[in-house]
């Protein structure tokens, strides 16, 4: 019989900001160059297998999910940016710098655009497969 303890068994690990909302400068039209609109980020971060606990209990050893919210934040404010999808191809790319992350899902919506609705556009990248419930060791 094969006894695993939590330290030594794992599993896929994906980081969750959601609903984080802020404004930024966007868009084409003249409302949206002279004056920041409301945005909403929703990301996920694929970690990949990781053990089921932490090495020890510090911060140092993980991914501060503080920093990736400073991060997306700071990266959809650096500068004016015409296209929903050119913020949504930059930010996804720099999340997929951070360290360990394997793979990133980004959805950027415009909460304001419209008063019937929202848009939103989303983009995955990187490595996004479950380990199998034999490989849990």
């Amino acid at each position: 019989m094969n006894h695993v303890t939590a330290k030594q068994a794992m599993g896929n690990q994906t980081l969750t900001l959601t609903g984080l909302r802020f404004d930024a400068s966007l868009g084409i039209l003249e409302s949206e160059i002279a004056e920041p609109q409301p945005i909403q980020v929703d990301a996920e971060l694929c970690l990949g297998c990781q053990p089921l606990l932490p090495l020890d209990d510090e911060i140092n050893h993980v991914l501060d999910y503080r920093k990736v919210r400073q991060l997306i934040i700071d990266e959809c404010t650096a500068e004016h940016t015409n296209l929903l999808e050119t913020l949504i191809g930059k930010l996804t790319h720099r999340l997929m710098q951070l360290p360990g992350v394997v793979g990133a899902r980004v959805k950027i919506a415009k909460l304001e655009i419209f008063d019937d609705c929202e848009v939103a556009i989303r983009m995955e990248t990187g490595q996004w497969a479950t380990v199998a419930q034999g490989d849990l060791r």
